[in-house]
C-alpha cells in the first residue's frame, strides 16, 4: 500500500516507530520527553521521572533515536535528551485515522477524521 500524503509516515517508518513505542517504558520516556518540551531534560532528570534508569533507559534511548522520534546532546558533563520529532509523532496519530471509519457501513461523525 503506498501512501501519498506528505504528513503520513510510509508504511515501514510508521512500523518502525510504532515498534519503538511498543514498550510501556519506552512509551513513558517519550510521553515526558514531550511533557518536558524542546529544552529536553538530561538523563538523571529523565531517569528520575519515568523510573528508568542505567542501562535499561540507555537502551530505550537508543531505540527511541534510531526511530528519530529523540535526540541525545552531550552539554558539559551532561546529556541532554529532547522529543524532537512532534510533527512525526503527530503524522503517526494521522496515520492512524486518515481511513478512519473508511469501511463503515455508516459514515461516522463522533471523532475528527484525517
Amino acid at each position: 500500500m503506498k501512501i501519498d500524503s506528505p504528513h503520513t509516515p510510509p508504511l515501514t517508518l510508521a512500523a518502525a516507530s510504532f515498534a519503538a513505542l511498543g514498550s510501556e517504558q519506552r512509551l513513558s520516556v517519550l510521553r515526558t520527553l514531550v511533557r518536558a518540551g524542546p529544552e529536553g531534560l538530561s538523563i538523571g532528570a529523565l531517569g528520575d521521572r519515568t523510573g528508568v534508569t542505567g542501562s535499561t533507559l540507555t537502551h530505550h534511548l537508543k531505540l527511541l533515536a534510531a526511530t528519530g522520534l529523540v535526540k541525545q546532546e552531550r552539554q558539559g558533563r551532561s546529556t541532554i535528551c529532547a522529543a524532537v520529532a512532534y510533527d512525526e509523532i503527530q503524522a503517526l496519530a494521522h496515520f492512524l485515522m486518515t481511513e478512519c471509519c473508511a469501511d463503515a457501513q455508516t459514515p461516522c461523525e463522533e471523532h475528527p477524521h484525517g
